[in-house]
């Protein structure tokens, strides 16, 4: 299998395995998600090739980073991944459903995130045996098992942020509701002035906000013409940016 190394500006990610490859969304989630000063732990869901605990490593002093990936190949990936980085010592991937490890874990994260699957019905093509489709294929874990499990591991003051199609965006929020986790913070995204909205980030935490800050971000004028707020958010990771 040839080699496919996607580098960045302080590391580089191998995604020759992974089924899922390095694209926009965790890009976009990784730079966006806010960092405070008392964020010490941080769990990534659903790593695939750990793109994005390796992005808040970068971006954070936090001491634990932990990560759990369910797909053998992705898992394997990850964990090289995780090595070769300047934050090897910090940086650790669990393999096992997130089931399982919100089942078996005992301590809790100030910081969760996560880029999960998409589908929230039944897709009309097999999925048996395409490791990508079983990837972005809800059934592998549902919003109901990835809010339960963020409502038994965030800590008190903890925040959760996810990405999603625009289109999950009202089920996602309602589902969270009912594990007492509310949005604080909204970034909706277009591809071009005239685009629709494909994309949104949230950001979750235990108490209801008076106000959610929501905002838009479009990421280019034209093809290639990027916008100066996408270059400003992932300035610190593209190396052409």
């Amino acid at each position: 299998m040839k080699k496919q190394v996607f580098r960045f500006k302080e590391f580089e990610v191998n995604h020759s395995k992974s089924a899922m490859k390095i694209g926009t969304d965790s890009v976009l989630l990784g730079a966006w998600t806010s960092i405070g000063h008392s964020v010490n732990s941080i769990l990534d869901v659903g790593a695939g090739t750990g793109i994005l605990a390796l992005q808040l490593a970068q971006r954070s002093p936090a001491e634990t980073i932990d990560s759990v990936e369910i797909d053998p190949d992705a898992f394997e990936e990850c964990v090289t991944n995780f090595e070769n980085s300047p934050w090897g010592d910090r940086l650790f991937c669990y393999h096992a459903s997130f089931t399982e490890f919100y089942s078996e874990m005992d301590e809790t994260y100030d910081l969760i995130v996560s880029n999960p699957p998409y589908f929230s019905e039944q897709p009309k093509f097999d999925i048996q045996n395409t490791a990508r489709e079983k990837a972005r294929f809800q059934e592998h874990l549902s919003f109901e098992d990835l809010l339960l499990g963020v409502s038994i591991l965030l800590s008190p003051d903890g925040a959760f942020s996810v990405v999603l199609p625009f289109s999950e965006q009202e089920k996602f929020i309602s589902v969270a509701n009912d594990y007492q986790l509310y949005p604080s913070d909204i970034l909706e995204v277009r591809g071009q002035p005239t685009s629709p909205i494909k994309r949104t980030l949230l950001k979750f935490k235990r108490n209801k906000t008076e106000s959610i800050s929501r905002k838009e971000l479009i990421i280019e004028l034209s093809r290639n013409d990027y916008t100066q707020d996408y270059k400003e958010l992932v300035k610190d990771f593209y190396l052409k940016m």
